[in-house]
């Protein structure tokens, strides 16, 4: 029985060291992917959106939620959360 829980423990930290997650978090969607995700829906924009499409798409919204056309501050904040990740995104892939 302790051999078994051995090999159970050097399985999971081989499948860490592989793939940088525990067994069990393998069919999880990573949180950053979601994340980037969530940025594109808001901002309305394609997976392979240029850099000017998404400033441009972040100035529409921005329109839109701007505390000034009743919109709030949280809004403010929240799209210029996902155009700061999806442009750090684009600088990454370069």
């Amino acid at each position: 029985m302790t051999k078994l829980l051995v090999l159970a423990a050097l399985v999971c930290l081989a499948v860490k060291l592989l793939t940088q997650r525990w067994p069990w978090e393998l069919g999880q969607p990573q949180a950053r992917s979601l994340a980037e995700s969530r940025a594109r829906n808001l901002l309305g924009v394609e997976p392979n959106a240029k850099r000017e499409q998404i400033i441009e798409a972040h100035r529409r919204l921005l329109a839109m939620v701007h505390p000034d056309r009743g919109g709030s501050n949280e809004a403010v904040h929240e799209a210029n959360a996902a155009r700061d990740l999806l442009l750090a995104r684009l600088v990454e892939r370069r």
